[in-house]
Order: C-alpha cells, then sequence, then structure tokens
C-alpha cells in the first residue's frame, strides 16, 4: 500500500480492507434494508409515486454501472495503457450488473403503471396498433432477458479473465479480453439503447426520438468517468493505489470534459431537430418538461450540467488536483440524477416539480446495497492486474 509512482519494480498486489471502509460495511445494508422496507410498505398504499419513485432510482444506478462496464471494454478495444492501474475498479463496479437488474423486479409489478401501453387494447389505439408488435408483453420479458444475461456474461468475462491473469501473467488473457470487448461493445451498445426505448421512452409510447440512446449513453458514459475518479481518490487517500500519479487524473479529467461536451451536442441535437420539426408526437416530451416548475429544473440541468463544469474543467489545473476534479466529478454525478429526474417524473407530476420522500428511500434502497455488494467484492482480488503486460507503461504515464 505505499506509494510507487515512477518505479521500475514490479508492484505488489494491493487487497482492499474493509476496516478501512470504516462503518460502511454496517450501515450501508442497514440503512438499504431499512429504505426497502420503508418504500415498499409505502408503495402498498401509493403505488404510482412508488413506481416512478424506483424506475427513477434504479436508471439512475443503472447508468453509471453501465458507464463503468464501457469504459472497462473501450480499455481493451483500444489497447489503452493508462487505464491499466484503474481498470480493476471499473471492473469491480461493471459486476455489480446483476444485483442492479434484481431491483428491476418491483417494477415487473408496477408495469402498468409506468408503461401505459401495458394495458391498452392496440385494436382500439391507431398509434400503439402500429407499434404493437414491438409493444407486447412477451417480447418485453425477452428483450429485458436478453439485457440482464448479455450484459452479465460480458462483465463477468472481463472480470474472470483479469483475474485469471493475475495468477500467472499469460497474455492469452490480454488477447481473450481484447476479443470479448469487440464483441461486448455491441451487445452494450445494443442492449442500453433498447433499454432507454424499453424503460424510459416507453413511459409515453406517442413519442419517439431517433437519438434517445445515444443520450442515454451519453450521461452514462459521462457518469462512468465521474464514478471512477471517485472511487480512485477514495482508494489512494485510504493508502492503496499509490502509484496513480496525476497524469492519470488528467486524462480522466479530459475523458470528463469530452462527455460534458458529447452529452450537451446530442442534448442540443435532440431538442433542436425535434423543435424544429413541430411534430406534436415529438414535442411533447419537451412540452411536458417546460411547464410550471419543471421549466426551472430542465434550466438547471441545462446551465449546471454543462456551463458550469465545461469551463472548469478546460483548466489543466483542476484535472490535475483530485480535491478539484472530485469536486466536479461528484457534481456531474448529481447532475445525472437530476436529468434521469426529469426524464422519469414529469410523466407523473404533470403539473410540475414535486419531490417525494419516496424518491430518496428509493435511492437508499438501490444504491445502499449496490455500495455495501461494491466494497465486499473489492477485498476479493488486487486492486489492480498485477500482472497485466502494460502495467508498468501505465506507471510511468506522462501525456
Amino acid at each position: 500500500m505505499s506509494e510507487q509512482a515512477h518505479s521500475n519494480t514490479q508492484p505488489k498486489a494491493e487487497f482492499f480492507d474493509q476496516r478501512h471502509a470504516g462503518n460502511l460495511p454496517l450501515m450501508l445494508p442497514t440503512a438499504g434494508a431499512v429504505a426497502l422496507v420503508i418504500s415498499l410498505i409505502w408503495g402498498f398504499f401509493d403505488r404510482e409515486q412508488f413506481a416512478y419513485s424506483w424506475l427513477f432510482a434504479f436508471i439512475y444506478f443503472f447508468t453509471l454501472i453501465i458507464g463503468s462496464l464501457f469504459w472497462t471494454l473501450v480499455h481493451h478495444a483500444t489497447d489503452a495503457e493508462w487505464s491499466v492501474v484503474v481498470r480493476r475498479v471499473l471492473e469491480n463496479v461493471a459486476m455489480l450488473l446483476p444485483y442492479a437488474f434484481l431491483f428491476f423486479i418491483p417494477l415487473l409489478f408496477c408495469a402498468p403503471i409506468l408503461w401505459k401501453w401495458w394495458s391498452v387494447d392496440p385494436h382500439t389505439n391507431e398509434i400503439l396498433a402500429l407499434k404493437q408488435p414491438y409493444l407486447s408483453h412477451w417480447f418485453f420479458f425477452l428483450r429485458l432477458a436478453i439485457y440482464a444475461i448479455g450484459l452479465t456474461l460480458v462483465a463477468r468475462a472481463m472480470m474472470r479473465n483479469s483475474s485469471a491473469q493475475d495468477a500467472d501473467g499469460h497474455p492469452r488473457y490480454t488477447i481473450a479480453m481484447r476479443k470479448i470487448a469487440f464483441a461486448g461493445i455491441p451487445v452494450l451498445g445494443v442492449s442500453l439503447t433498447f433499454a432507454a426505448v424499453d424503460w424510459l421512452m416507453g413511459l409515453d409510447y406517442k413519442w419517439f426520438s431517433t437519438m434517445w440512446g445515444v443520450y442515454i449513453f451519453a450521461g452514462a458514459a459521462g457518469s462512468g468517468m465521474c464514478l471512477l475518479v471517485l472511487l480512485t481518490t477514495f482508494l489512494r487517500n485510504k493508502g492503496y493505489l499509490g502509484f496513480v500519479t496525476m497524469e492519470h487524473y488528467h486524462i480522466m479529467g479530459k475523458l470528463m470534459l469530452a462527455f460534458c461536451v458529447f452529452w450537451a451536442y446530442i442534448g442540443f441535437d435532440q431538442y433542436m431537430l425535434i423543435w424544429y420539426s413541430n411534430i406534436p408526437e415529438e414535442t411533447s416530451y419537451f412540452i411536458r418538461r417546460n411547464i410550471g416548475s419543471w421549466w426551472y429544473l430542465s434550466t438547471f440541468l441545462v446551465a449546471f450540467r454543462f456551463f458550469v463544469p465545461f469551463p472548469i474543467l478546460l483548466m489543466q489545473g483542476v484535472k490535475k488536483n483530485p480535491k478539484y476534479i472530485c469536486m466536479v466529478a461528484g457534481w456531474i454525478l448529481f447532475m445525472q440524477m437530476v436529468d434521469m429526474y426529469l426524464v422519469v417524473m414529469p410523466m407523473y407530476h404533470q403539473k410540475g416539480f414535486a419531490p417525494h420522500l419516496l424518491d430518496l428511500l428509493s435511492l437508499v434502497a438501490i444504491g445502499a446495497p449496490l455500495a455495501f455488494i461494491f466494497i465486499k467484492n473489492l477485498g476479493k482480488q488486487s486492486l489492480f492486474p498485477v500482472r497485466d503486460p502494460r502495467l508498468s507503461q501505465s506507471i510511468k504515464l506522462t501525456n
């Protein structure tokens, strides 16, 4: 756990000691269990509020995990060297996918509430009749199973090969992970796109946007990199990953900047094209989010998700300062939460912004158990791929 910076010697494996997490291993499952019980009881009496609050919380954490899996795959597909030292953190977050899908189960019992097409006879609705081959119950369940199985298999295959390489350092694992990455990126892209259509666009089956999947991906990828910055800093502050230098932070900061711009670009393009075409079935999404108090939250998102972090991340001093870049990363993660809230909640509170305690409880009920599992998994293998052939180059990184 000592500082290893630019040493030419092979660093020794580091295993996370849960004692460095303080009381979190005890507090997280307790808080999660309490929040879950209260949410389910409350949901029994107010199913609509529970359904939308739970979907909001689920999709927020789902995007963070998918973003981490994306960066894991990109690392191998591009044969990156810089990210070797932080790759295991991403792999551990991606391994939360099967647990995250378990939290989707309550939404299945709320399907008629969330997705109005669920209980509408397609023969009585012209728009739904045209989309009926896609919007059918059996096909919805089939797609959900494909997302869960496909993404989980990709995440597990990456972790399995990465951990196996720690034992003997054979380069065949690097080649195997590169092949998995080439196959896994399309799996992730298709699954995330269709999941965004099913779970979010499906909240209003009359609305559609061909850029929707890319918009959700942009937020997920940017948030995944922000999460990596925060987790890496947490581990460094506890005495681990001492060879992660400001050069690594610089690259992570540049990727945060890139996806800050990309999110704004996709968001503006979607808005501009839909508003310019002025088709009622398309403009309904933005009209609903720009009436009443929703307008203030939408304006807040645009201003503080892009116009505030963008100039800050342009400064090299910020990207090379863990304290400052963590502040920006934490802020972007908060804005990702606001973004997902704006995507989901206006479909229920159509007159304006109406925060509810179930929103917070749902976040705790899902987030706390996932955080607990992440901490438990950290100690199962080295915090970095100790025998990756590119490890020494990653440690000596300059950019």
